[in-house]
């Protein structure tokens, strides 16, 4: 994938893979592409999701850890937009508790003239259940740590913002939120029993 000259002149993006992981279903993972918009006066970093991305998105459960929820990410496609899609059961029992789609990510280097980034904004429909984004960065040390913000996901597409200024750390609530220690970026059905169905097109960071 080629990318602009002022693609590489601001931006690093390093993804890998954290989990092995067996299911019976097949799968599709897809890589977050990137892409500058446009936006006023501004850039963006934009992450379609698209069939030729590659695989640096994953599926992973509460099953690595003991618990019983199960589901699947597929790519697909309707009305010539392309998504991601997770779905599946969530359950508590054996103390767990989550399906999520997730991907590691830096934006070490994303620092622009001064100005860092100020949130994500995606582009998602479901059905009409809560959903999650979960944030780990370098200061948040074990795996019950991390900055998370809520929204419902409708039936139709929204496009919603999410201020780093409103996600809260679990584990320290006066924590700050910033971009340049991301180092995991997850969409998670969690915390209920209930039957997940989130679509996400487009991962936008925005300054």
């Amino acid at each position: 994938m080629q990318q602009s000259k002022s693609d590489r002149s601001w931006i690093l993006i390093m993804m890998k893979w954290t989990y092995n992981f067996s299911i019976k279903k097949v799968v599709f993972l897809v890589l977050l592409s990137l892409t500058a918009t446009a936006s006023a006066s501004e850039e963006n970093l934009s992450f379609p999701f698209t069939s030729d991305s590659g695989k640096y998105w994953q599926y992973v459960s509460d099953r690595t850890m003991g618990g019983i929820s199960n589901g699947q990410v597929t790519l697909e496609q309707d009305a010539g937009i392309s998504f991601a899609k997770l779905t599946g059961n969530v359950s508590t029992k054996n103390n767990g508790g989550f399906i999520q789609l997730r991907s590691r990510i830096s934006f070490a280097n994303s620092d622009k003239t001064g100005k860092e980034l100020q949130g994500v904004r995606l582009n998602v429909r479901g059905n009409g259940e809560t959903y999650h984004i979960f944030i780990r960065t370098n200061d948040t040390r074990s795996y019950s740590d991390y900055y998370s913000a809520t929204f419902q996901a409708n039936t139709s597409w929204e496009v919603i913002d999410f201020p780093f200024s409103s996600f809260e750390r679990k584990r320290a609530p006066d924590s700050i939120l910033r971009a340049r220690n991301i180092r995991a970026f997850a969409v998670v059905a969690y915390g209920r029993d209930f039957t997940a169905d989130v679509s996400v097109s487009t991962v936008d960071f925005y300054y």
